[in-house]
Parts: structure tokens; sequence; C-alpha cells
């Protein structure tokens, strides 16, 4: 018997460049970087000046009592999946009888409650930290709190792999959505990165840009950190059909592997592993991809890898496909930069537009790829992966693509 299909209805997210999935694809399109000034309240002495910082949050209903228990990156999970269920007609008490789930990934782990704690105790002489710290802090809160606030008992569970989370959770949500574990599953990834000290441990590593976020081109000095979340519902084309859902685009198939070599340097076979991966279960040939959105971080070993793995794979057919790298306008979500890839992908299959990688200047000879840079294009688009990979070499391609009953 064959697995079932898994179809996307409901898409949500919000980042520095939008406050819902609607506003995220219209600033991609348009080429919009929202990479400004780092605003945060307490910078003290850090050297990092820039960032994508969502600036308002959009209204929600949410009580005093509810807010009390969520760290900034369980809340940003909550609203993305309340806008991707609600897309699906999966929000509310009329919604039908199904097993829902949620699996929500995050890099790091909610550093702004960890982070006040520090402080209460260390610097202002409190004998104890606030005590809901521990469950905002832990990296289940976005996808505990995303089943409490919107009543979804099915698989529930948070998955962290770094910059991959986000594919991991859409991976995971689709085996358990073709092993029949569920009806649908709300996934994606939510991540706050922006806190004293987990912006201090990454500027000891060296790879924060100073003016920008600039992926593929000559002149790229790093990437820029920022906080978002995204989500898709995911469902079982049955389920879907079942319901007269609207149906986004389809999920075709996952690859994953692991470079099992360095914590932090790239290599070409891992990255490589996952995108034949991804083809393979997807059934698809190199030559029926029309776009990538790549991993593309800005950093110089990450872009020069990517494009060796992608060349690797692709052979003669890499010269056909657009690529580009969306961090260079809603910067590197970290654990949810996948989910928020996932609208691009999905906003390109519907609407037939690749988003350009912004903020490029000077071709790189050593990334020769189609990176579409500044401007959009339009083209037909049946077939979009996103790549993911991310350090310790774990590695995660997610192939979109256009449905067809």
């Amino acid at each position: 018997m064959a697995a079932p299909r898994v179809v996307v209805t409901g898409i949500g997210g919000l980042c520095c460049i939008g406050k819902n999935a609607t506003e995220i694809w219209q600033a991609l399109r348009a080429g919009t970087c929202g990479i400004g000034p780092l605003t945060i309240h307490d910078k003290d002495d850090l050297k990092v000046a820039i960032a994508g910082e969502i600036a308002e949050l959009p209204e929600h209903e949410l009580d005093k009592r509810q807010l009390m228990t969520m760290g900034r990156f369980g809340l940003l999970a909550v609203l993305a999946a309340g806008e991707a269920l609600a897309q699906a007609g999966l929000k509310g008490e009329d919604r039908p009888a199904m097993n829902i789930g949620a699996i929500i990934g995050a890099g790091v782990y909610g550093g702004d409650a960890m982070e006040k704690a520090y402080r209460d105790v260390f610097r202002d002489g409190k004998k104890r930290a606030e005590i809901f710290t521990v469950p905002k802090a832990m990296p289940a809160s976005p996808s505990v709190q995303t089943s409490m606030v919107h009543g979804l008992k099915g698989p529930v569970l948070g998955v962290t792999s770094a910059c991959s989370s986000s594919n991991h959770a859409i991976a995971t949500a689709y085996d358990m959505l073709r092993l029949g574990r569920a009806d649908a599953i709300v996934a994606g990834g939510s991540e706050a990165p922006l806190s004293y000290g987990v912006l201090k441990a990454w500027e000891s590593m060296r790879i924060l840009a100073k003016t920008g976020c600039r992926p593929f081109s000559a002149d790229r000095e790093g990437l820029v950190l920022g906080d978002g979340a995204g989500a898709i519902v995911m469902e079982t084309l049955e389920s879907a059909e079942r319901r007269g859902a609207t149906i986004l685009a389809e999920i075709a198939g996952a690859g994953l592997s692991a470079d099992a070599g360095d914590i932090v340097s790239p290599s070409v076979e891992g990255p490589a592993a996952a995108i034949r991966a991804c083809l393979a279960e997807a059934g698809l040939a190199p030559g029926d991809v029309d776009y990538i959105n790549a991993h593309g971080t800005a950093t110089s070993a990450n872009d020069r890898v990517e494009t060796e793995a992608i060349r690797a794979v692709f052979s003669a057919d890499a010269d056909g496909i657009s690529v580009s790298s969306t961090k260079s306008m809603h910067a590197h979500c970290l654990g949810a930069s996948g989910a928020l890839e996932a609208i691009a992908c999905i906003g390109a299959i519907c609407n037939g537009v690749v988003p350009p990688t912004a903020n490029y200047n000077e071709a790189d000879p050593q990334c020769d790829l189609d990176v579409t840079p500044n401007t959009a294009r339009e083209r037909k688009v049946d077939v979009a992966l996103s790549n993911a990979f991310a350090f310790g070499g774990a590695n995660a391609v997610v192939a979109f693509k256009a449905f067809d009953a």
C-alpha cells in the first residue's frame, strides 16, 4: 500500500520583514531587507550592531496568564502556528474532529528567559529566578505552547538540530503523517536569539557581519542573526480533500545526512548526500528542480561549500536552476530559518516568482550559480528545494512541488 501524499494547507510566520506570511512573501518578492540596528535594551559591551529584529508583534488574544509562562520564542511559535492553522481552516472550536499535532524546531533555547534569571540573581541580588524560567527556556517550549494554546492533542514534540531544526521538524512531520500517526501537523521553527548572552557567544566565533548580509557576493563578511518563527500546516491529501481545504503545495520528499566531521566547518559530501536523498525520495531528476532556497549564510566557507555541493549533485543542470538566499532579507533566524524559507519556496510555486538574493554586490567565481541577484525573477516553479546545513554537519533538505491532483 502506497504511503499517503502530504500537502500544505496553511502557512504562517513573522520576522523582521513581516508580521504575517503575506507580508513576508511581499517583502521577499520586493527584495526588501529587514536588517537594521540592534536595539535590544541590555546591550552592555556587545560589538554586534545589526540584526533582523521584529519591530512589532501582531495583535493577539493571549491573556496575561498564558503570557506569564512563555518565553519569546514560545510566543513567536504560537503566533505563527495560529496564522497557519487559521488559513488551513483548523483554528477554532468548530474545526473538524482530527488528530492534529505540533512539531516545532528550535536551534538554541529560550536565552531571554535564562538571561533574565542570571541578571535577577547575579546582578540584582534576588534570591530566586522567576518560577516559569525553565518552561520558558526549554527547547520544547514552542511546540508545547503551540499545542496548549491551539488545543492540538496529536503528536507534539520539539526538534533541535541547530540551523537545520525547521527542516528536520518538517521532515519528521512528513514521516509521521505518512505513518498515519496524525491527520495534520503544524510544523516549523521558532527562535529568539537577540539577547545579550546568546549574541555574546556568537560574537566570539567571529562570523557575524558588521554591515549587512550578502550571501554569495565576493564581499560577504558573515551572517546576521534575527528572531522569527514560521509554521506550515501539513496534512494528508485524503484529509485535505475530505475537508475541501485549499492546497498550496505538496511535500514531495526530504533528505537527511550528517557530515560526521567538524563541529563548525562544513563539508561538500554531507550536503550533497542530503540533496541526493531528497531527490531520490521525491522521485525527482536533477533537471526537475526549478528553484533552490539556499542555506546561504553569507559566511565565506558556507557559500562556497554549498555551491560545490549543488554542482556536485546537479552537474550541468545546475546552470538552469534559480538559486537565492532569503537570509539576505530576513537574516539568519537559526532554528526558524527553514520554516521562513518554506514560505519563500511555497510563494515561488504559487506565484511563479523566485525571490532574490538581496545586497549582492560582486560576483564570486567560487559561487558561480545563478543566485538571482537583487531582483526577483518571474519563472514557473514546479519544484523548489529548501537547503539547511547546520553546525555539527546536520543536513536536511525538503522538496516542495506544485500540487497536481
